[in-house]
């Protein structure tokens, strides 16, 4: 299994990042490894010491069938489930990276920092690219999108990804933060939505 993630995909995230309305030419990709995968509601560890950690709650897609160079319009026919997730990000460690202009595995990749909720069918949605979601971070929402909103969306940023690498069936595409991100507490109760279905509920320790 593999996990993908899609970063500065919603414009008002990248004001929010570093101050201007940066629009990438083209998806900007990187990977977690597969021990950042946390799911079943299991508890997130907050690590000791790498600085502030932010959740980043995104629409995360499953992949359901074997694909490479896929073209766009026969995208849809590879991805079956949609959840929430979040994409934990070690937001010093990054600040620090992105000065260097280093890579970002290690902000991003570490253990328990893909978070997944329960899966739900694609069809029970009228457009993939019209949904809402929130998370709420001790009963309060502190973060809400909706995936109009993605500067590429998820038929574009599989056709790109899949030039590069051979997509599984169960690879795992986060698809990009909206604004709103924020830091996590020891103790913080996060729940995630797809538009009112409550499909994440975990908590920090």
């Amino acid at each position: 299994m593999k996990i993908f993630a899609i970063g500065m995909n919603y414009i008002r995230h990248n004001k929010e990042l570093d101050g201007t309305l940066y629009k990438p030419e083209e998806p900007v990709i990187f990977t977690k490894a597969d021990s950042a995968l946390l799911k079943d509601g299991k508890p997130f560890f907050l690590p000791d010491d790498m600085g502030r950690v932010d959740y980043e709650t995104e629409l995360v897609v499953r992949i359901c069938r074997l694909g490479k160079s896929i073209p766009q319009r026969f995208a849809h026919r590879y991805y079956d489930a949609v959840t929430v997730g979040i994409d934990f990000t070690a937001r010093d460690l990054q600040n620090k990276l992105r000065a260097e202009g280093k890579p970002w595995e290690l902000c991003k990749g570490f253990d328990g920092s893909a978070v997944i909720g329960s899966w739900v069918e694609t069809e029970k949605f009228r457009d993939i690219q019209a949904i809402h979601f929130h998370l709420d971070v001790n009963g309060t929402a502190v973060q809400e999108g909706c995936t109009s909103d993605m500067l590429f969306k998820v038929d574009e940023i599989i056709a790109y990804v899949s030039r590069f690498f051979t997509l599984k069936t169960g690879d795992l595409l986060y698809t990009g933060t909206p604004v709103g991100v924020g830091p996590v507490n020891i103790g913080d109760h996060l729940e995630g939505y797809l538009e009112d279905r409550k499909v994440l509920d975990f908590n920090v320790r």
